[in-house]
């Protein structure tokens, strides 16, 4: 009786492919700083890259279609005082950015969908709450507007963007330098690195760990974790002979992991990119030329070898687009964008099929870009999974819609700090009289304010029209 011995698998045979010359974005100079972020952030509309910037911060957006050489010249988003350290784009509008820097800010960005004609230095919000340089940005997968910074004061503070509020702050969980944070698959809770050598599991409303683990990797250099969809734990790091490893742990038992891979001994920190709808995880080292992947399965050994993609230059960085960004009708299951020193290149991962129909078992139904909750509602206790879209028919990505920041005036609810003083007559008809010419001033000066801001959105409608219909 014959033994089957190859492990049946329909992402058995996946191969990555760098894209073409004049598919790649040429001449971008990629920033120098030495922090273990991606460097790059992608979604269906637009690429963005941090970049060496003089006096200052500042990144690269670019609209995706916009391949080739970019002008020396081309507009950047700019605005912090210090090196831009970590960008990622919101999950529920496509326009929205948010950028984390050295000078201890995080701003939040309205991309236009046409082009800007000089750098974009305005942010739609400023959020000023760490002491020290905010290295990671994480949006919250499920709820509105509800984002997660951690700085290297330690602390994880979490916003809400559409009032300028601290949601929640963790800090008294981390002694020491954060070094990752990753949401569980509907944000209810994370997953944390720490300089200390402790995989933590919080739930971030209670502000208690849920579950922890000292030393996952023995090795020195710094540890990453990301949740997977069953609500197990991946994480990468250094064995004592730093060898570079892969481990998969049950949160319920963090005695032994699950699994355990040992790669090679090179230095650089692996990155992991964990696609949930077809449960492969893809490791990135900076540093490295090559990108390893693994299908996690329920079946021993758990952790199934795959595949690398190998090429000659090194990686600066690297973006992951949301399924929802991929090209269906190639079998197309992820893109990567590969940060160069002067130049970034895609690299496209593709499961060889015959047939030109939409592959069902290669495209399950995948978060949209519409959130499950508002912010209120999961600060109160309420959970919901991602708001699932179909890739049937491919994605469209909705027009341009508008983050609108609604800052709560504090003056409303400062209660008064000395009692009023007491009026004569004629003090009191002398300001009811100064009180109704203000009263009329201001009525004014609304009525313009709303006449103008009317003529802008006119003016900015007509400029979509024209590059809708340049495009």
């Amino acid at each position: 009786m014959s033994r089957r011995v190859v492990r049946q698998s329909k992402f058995r045979h996946v191969f990555g492919q760098a894209a073409k010359a004049d598919q790649a974005y040429e001449d971008i100079r990629v920033s120098k700083v030495t922090w273990d972020s991606s460097f790059c952030a992608v979604n269906p509309k637009f690429l963005a890259i941090i970049v060496e910037a003089g006096g200052g911060g500042a990144f690269i957006v670019l609209p995706l279609a916009k391949t080739g050489r970019v002008d020396k010249n081309y507009p950047l988003v700019t605005g912090h005082t210090a090196p831009v350290l970590d960008i990622d784009w919101c999950p529920h509008n496509d326009n929205v950015i948010a950028s984390a820097s050295d000078d201890t800010t995080i701003m939040v960005w309205q991309i236009p969908d046409y082009t800007p004609v000089r750098n974009i230095t305005e942010p739609i919000i400023t959020l000023e709450g760490h002491s020290k340089r905010v290295g990671i940005l994480s949006w919250h997968p499920t709820a509105r507007n509800v984002l997660l910074s951690a700085g290297g004061d330690n602390v994880i503070i979490i916003w809400n963007v559409g009032t300028g509020e601290v949601l929640l702050s963790l800090d008294e969980v981390h002694p020491d330098v954060i070094h990752s944070v990753c949401w569980n698959s509907n944000g209810s809770l994370l997953a944390t690195t720490c300089k200390d050598k402790t995989l933590r599991i919080i739930d971030p409303r209670k502000g208690q760990v849920v579950a922890e683990r000292a030393r996952p990797h023995e090795g020195a250099r710094p540890l990453r974790a990301v949740f997977i969809a069953d609500g197990k734990l991946l994480s990468t790091g250094f064995s004592r002979m730093s060898e570079r490893q892969l481990a998969l742990w049950d949160p319920n038992n963090f005695e032994e992991p699950v699994a355990l891979q040992e790669m090679d001994t090179s230095n650089g920190v692996l990155l992991p990119f964990y696609d949930p709808d077809s449960s492969i995880v893809y490791l990135c080292g900076k540093g490295d030329s090559s990108i390893r992947y693994f299908e996690i399965t329920d079946e021993p050994p758990f952790v199934h070898y795959l595949n690398t993609f190998s090429s000659k230059e090194p990686q600066r960085g690297m973006g992951f687009m949301p399924k929802r960004g991929l090209d269906v009708s190639k079998c197309e299951i992820a893109r990567f964008y590969k940060l160069h020193e002067r130049k970034c290149e895609p690299i496209i991962m593709t499961v060889p099929r015959k047939s030109d129909l939409f592959q069902d078992d290669l495209y399950p139904d995948t978060p949209g870009p519409e959130p499950a909750l508002e912010a209120d509602e999961w600060l109160s206790g309420q959970d919901a999974e991602p708001v699932l879209i179909s890739l049937r028919d491919g994605y469209v990505p909705p027009k341009h819609r508008e983050l609108r920041v609604t800052k709560r005036n504090i003056l409303d609810v400062r209660p008064p700090t000395r009692p009023p003083r007491s009026q004569s007559a004629s003090d009191a008809s002398l300001s009811q009289h100064t009180l109704e010419t203000l009263l009329e001033e201001i009525k004014a000066l609304r009525e313009r304010v709303q006449a103008q801001e009317q003529r802008i959105t006119a003016l900015e409608n007509m400029l979509c029209e024209l590059v809708d219909g340049t495009d």
